[in-house]
């Protein structure tokens, strides 16, 4: 059993698999192809996992994307602490484009959020030593990678001043992205 949601963006799913638990803990299966298949969702292969740990509370990645031809898909998950998750349509000519969408996704609630090719996708830690797992869809291109400012969108990440890599620091605002995505609805 799996709770599959779509989000205000359409493309964005909340997933969230079922767990099977009792005195010593839980069970989930975070990723059943077969599983998503039968409940509808049919994703993209995956071709590499993430894994990062950020140790303070206010730390925040992001907006960060890889841009054609290594665009990226994101199934993300929480497997330590407490994340806000946000994706960013960034396809010209979508209808919802520059629009975004936040979720929790935490240790506690194995909720997991899917960012497709065409998103913008960062978060933000509301724990500390929050650990973050994430599939893609198109292996790391270092030339494709891309970053747009975390606070030109009107986001509420809940932070005033996170803590910051310097490529975050000085990403484009997005008024003056040039999108390397395309909408194709």
């Amino acid at each position: 059993m799996i709770d599959i949601t779509t989000t205000a963006l359409p493309e964005v799913k909340v997933i969230t698999p079922r767990r099977f638990g009792d005195a010593r803990g839980w069970f989930s299966e975070s990723w059943n192809r077969k599983t998503l298949l039968a409940a509808g969702l049919d994703l993209p292969e995956f071709v590499q996992d993430n894994h990062s740990l950020s140790a303070q509370v206010g730390t925040l990645r992001g907006l960060h994307f890889q841009s054609p031809p290594h665009a990226q898909g994101k199934l993300v998950r929480c497997a330590r602490g407490a994340l806000l998750d946000v994706a960013v349509d960034a396809r010209r000519g979508s209808p919802r484009y520059g629009h975004w969408v936040a979720h929790e996704l935490s240790e506690d609630n194995g909720r997991q959020l899917w960012v497709p090719p065409g998103f913008l996708h960062g978060f933000v830690t509301l724990m500390p030593n929050t650990e973050i797992n994430y599939k893609c869809t198109d292996h790391y291109a270092p030339e494709c990678d891309g970053a747009v400012l975390w606070s030109s969108l009107g986001i509420d990440w809940g932070v005033d001043a996170p803590t910051l890599s310097d490529k975050d620091a000085v990403a484009t605002p997005f008024d003056t992205f040039e999108s390397p995505f395309d909408y194709e609805g």
